[in-house]
């Protein structure tokens, strides 16, 4: 199937060739006819996996054809986080450069002046978090009292991070009369009673099974002791000469403490979490997405805008609290079609962890016992799996260097 049978106008089409895009992606190909007959949806798929241009297109081209409505915010995507937002109004800038449509994004952590001049002058389609969203609607600058369609996009990811009463909070603001688009990793019981409530009769897309991982990323775990756990890091880099990773941290210090590890290694390093400005974590991301940095070592909240279709290698540092998060993470390579590599560390305090994410995901995960930092804070260590055909173990030599990549110094 190409975008040319999903009876897709031609501005659109062109702005998805020049994008390099021509075969929508399972998602795409399911959820964007729903939502061409304005249909409500509820879609469910891993991330990964072209959730935003399933979205994103057709809002291009149901805007298009009818007529606009003078000073009117005719759609509203509401995100979870700033970097998300951000990705999701290039996409939109992308695939709808061949029409006449305004969009913008408003996020919190910078000046509100600048967003409300872009307000004032009128859009079509606004990119939003909750917190700012609700903001400039305290202060009269937004109403969505004409609102066409509305999406709620990561929606789990919205009730992890204790948004879910500001979307509440949002949706008494809507027109009872709307189309609106449920967009979700995960489906969680919370998420399933907030899409009774606010869609019509939708129809459902999923493309694989709640909370399971891309079939082409390639998962390990490493036991290892935490005081370990930053040279085992360095000695993977160095052994597999891997060009760019993003790695994960539970916190804002950790985060802090093992980039600067790595620059002292000799490597591009940076990190970005919530106490970066915006200026410095755009900035670090557009470093990452260019190869001026090739160790990125982030939070999940920092980190879930993260769109690189090259990005190879993603290290779980610290193994997530919530075993859903080890989705989204992982989910960050293997984007596109395109293969992965997932690595884990465990420490001894996080063995229950572990053990939640694998009844999660409901698949064996390979154990590398075969490395210079084995776990031994324990009496007696997990059993490793047999690393034999070990996937992406035997990998070519060189399995995620990429020229000019930043990765010395």
């Amino acid at each position: 199937m190409t975008f040319t049978s999903l009876n897709l106008i031609d501005p659109i089409l062109r702005g998805l060739k020049e994008e390099g895009y021509t075969q929508p992606t399972p998602i795409q190909q399911q959820a964007i006819p729903h939502l061409l007959k304005e249909r409500d949806i509820i879609a469910c798929a891993q991330t990964g996996t072209g959730k935003t241009a399933a979205f994103s297109i057709p809002i291009l081209q149901l805007l298009s054809q009818n007529p606009p409505r003078r000073g009117a915010i005719r759609s509203l995507i509401l995100t979870p986080t700033r970097e998300l937002a951000i990705q999701i109004e290039e996409s939109l800038k992308s695939y709808g450069k061949y029409l006449k449509l305004r969009h913008m994004v408003v996020f919190g952590g910078v000046s509100q002046n600048k967003q409300v001049s872009d307000l004032k002058r009128g859009i079509d389609i606004l990119v939003a978090t909750p917190g700012r969203l609700l903001d400039l609607m305290g202060q009269g600058y937004i109403a969505l009292d004409q609102l066409e369609i509305f999406v709620l996009d990561e929606a789990d990811r919205m009730l992890d991070m204790g948004f879910i009463n500001d979307v509440r909070k949002v949706i008494k603001h809507l027109p009872a009369k709307r189309q609106t688009l449920l967009f979700s990793a995960t489906m969680p019981d919370e998420i399933k009673k907030l899409a009774a409530s606010m869609l019509h009769n939708p129809a459902r897309v999923e493309v694989t099974p709640p909370a399971t991982t891309v079939e082409k990323i390639d998962q390990s775990l490493y036991y290892t002791n935490r005081s370990d756990k930053r040279k085992l890091l360095l000695h993977l880099i160095k052994e597999f000469e891997i060009g760019s990773a993003l790695v994960f941290t539970r916190t804002k210090h950790g985060a802090d403490k093992v980039a600067r590890f790595m620059s002292k290694s000799g490597f591009n390093a940076a990190a970005i979490h919530g106490n970066k400005s915006q200026n410095a974590r755009q900035k670090a991301l557009n470093d990452f997405k260019s190869g001026r940095i090739s160790i990125m070592v982030a939070t999940d909240i920092a980190a879930r805008g993260i769109d690189i279709d090259e990005l190879e290698y993603v290290f779980n540092f610290d193994l997530p609290d919530v075993p859903e998060t080890y989705v989204h993470r992982i989910g960050r390579t293997g984007r596109a079609g395109k293969s992965g590599m997932a690595i884990s560390f465990c420490d001894a305090s996080q063995l229950s962890e572990w053990k939640d994410i694998l009844k999660l995901i409901g698949i064996n995960i390979p154990v590398i016992d075969n490395h210079p930092f084995p776990l031994t804070d324990v009496e007696e260590p997990p059993k490793a799996a047999s690393n034999k055909n070990v996937p992406g173990f035997n990998r070519r030599k060189n399995p995620g260097r990429r020229s000019g990549s930043g990765r010395r110094n």
